[in-house]
């Protein structure tokens, strides 16, 4: 009995203080890559680190990009950071200065932190610049959308080393993963590092350099674009993971990869209904995974719901940070699931596009309530496309489906079972009725 609790006390210590890098990819659609059901894109390495730990099957982030970062760094919904919608240039807000960062968090126990590639929460004074928020070392863009050689958007440079405009020159997929590497190897050893690497890539616009298209005779126009720039992606991963392996500290290292909202087209996202800004599931579930060898079992696939503003709360809890703060987190911890196939620890979860427009989903069940400004005062029918398939769909200001049944929301069933939606609409608005109005001043 002493033996064995010494071990498990070995292994708690162990899984107190790894590393932890953090792959969050734009625009990716959760049937791009081959572990989300993709078959005519290669991403090898993606693919081998989603087999070697556990996929997430159900993983819940926001409809587009500022949301999503904001919730992955603060633990905390858009209905309490007022980040609903994209911060664009020059825009005089960003993801509130009171809130703590994940960066701040993890620094406060000896943490290096550094962010590589696409910050796009702010920069309209230096207080919302990632140094400011926790960062020791930042390299990349502020927005999205920014040429992939000329590193500009709208006219503007947008490149920066550690906030200061840096003229680089390259592809910015290539450089993201360079400047990754360097940091690796550069590390001192015996202490943690925190790698945020949000690349740009495959976010629009669509460009790639020549080589990256070989093999890809198959696809045509956009998609093949694309396809390339996912190979792209793809590669820098594996020279991180070299760099990882080559200063001894893969098998110290927590890899987590997320989409940052579902795919626009060209992106496929599968069964699923939907693309990017959308509430549906092709707009808000995107494809991700867990590893790390020896700690989380390999060959796992959850349907348990997740949400991005979990990782918060779990990769403060695995590097012994302090949980408590001024600002309630949202999110929960998921270490019980990964590594012992635990229940989620969601009774319900909410993604909102604003306080009025929103989706709350409790087991199989998904009730999504769109705002009378973007549904109508009556019911609208639309050719939508639920992967490469053209549907049918309705956007009814009220919809209710079964996901375990009908993946694809394909069958409003609000008349059928109006007293659960009632309950689950109820549930919905005791919740928005909490929330702070946008920080772009959007109305209450």
């Amino acid at each position: 009995m002493l033996l064995a609790a010494l071990v498990l006390a070995t292994a708690g210590s162990q899984a107190a203080a790894p590393h932890i890098v953090f792959f969050l990819i734009d625009d990716l659609g959760h049937a791009d890559c081959g572990f989300g059901g993709g078959k005519d894109i290669r991403t090898p390495n993606i693919d081998a680190l989603a087999k070697g730990g556990a996929v997430l099957n159900h993983h819940y982030v926001q409809p587009v990009c500022s949301p999503t970062r904001s919730a992955l760094l603060t633990g905390r919904l858009p209905t309490k950071t007022g980040v609903y919608t994209i911060v664009r240039p020059k825009a005089p807000w960003g993801l509130p200065l009171a809130e703590r960062t994940l960066a701040q968090a993890l620094g406060s126990v000896g943490y290096q932190c550094a962010i590589v590639g696409k910050w796009h929460l702010g920069e309209y004074q230096p207080g919302y610049l990632p140094l400011a928020r926790g960062f020791h070392q930042q390299h990349g863009h502020y927005f999205g959308a920014i040429d992939y050689y000329t590193h500009e958007r709208d006219g503007k440079h947008d490149w920066q080393h550690n906030d200061q405009p840096l003229k680089e020159e390259g592809y910015s997929t290539e450089l993201l993963s360079r400047e990754a590497c360097r940091l690796i190897k550069a590390h001192p050893q015996g202490k943690p590092l925190f790698l945020y690497l949000p690349f740009n890539g495959i976010h629009s616009p669509l460009q790639v350099p020549d080589k990256y298209l070989q093999g890809y005779d198959h696809l045509q126009g956009p998609r093949r674009t694309l396809a390339g720039m996912l190979s792209a992606v793809d590669e820098a991963i594996g020279q991180v993971l070299s760099a990882l392996q080559q200063q001894d500290m893969r098998k110290d290292c927590l890899i987590v990869f997320s989409a940052d909202n579902g795919g626009p087209p060209p992106g496929n996202n599968g069964p699923l209904r939907g693309f990017k800004g959308s509430l549906h599931e092709g707009g808000i579930r995107g494809c991700a995974f867990a590893n790390w060898p020896g700690h989380i079992p390999a060959g796992q696939r959850l349907d348990e719901p997740t949400q991005i503003c979990d990782w918060y709360p779990t990769l403060l809890k695995l590097a012994g940070a302090d949980l408590n703060q001024d600002l309630p987190i949202d999110g929960h911890d998921l270490w019980p699931l990964l590594t012992q196939q635990a229940p989620s620890p969601h009774a319900h979860l909410i993604v909102a596009q604003s306080p009025q427009q929103a989706m709350i989903r409790e087991g199989p069940w998904k009730l999504i309530q769109l705002s009378p400004r973007s549904s109508g005062p009556k019911a609208k029918t639309k050719k939508a496309k639920t992967g490469n398939k053209a549907q049918a769909h309705s956007s009814e200001p009220l919809q209710l489906y079964h996901l375990g049944e009908d993946p694809g929301e394909t069958r409003n069933l609000i008349s059928s079972q109006a007293d659960l939606a009632k309950r689950l609409q109820q549930t919905l608005q005791r919740e928005l009725a909490k929330a702070v109005p946008g920080g772009d001043r959007s109305p209450p």
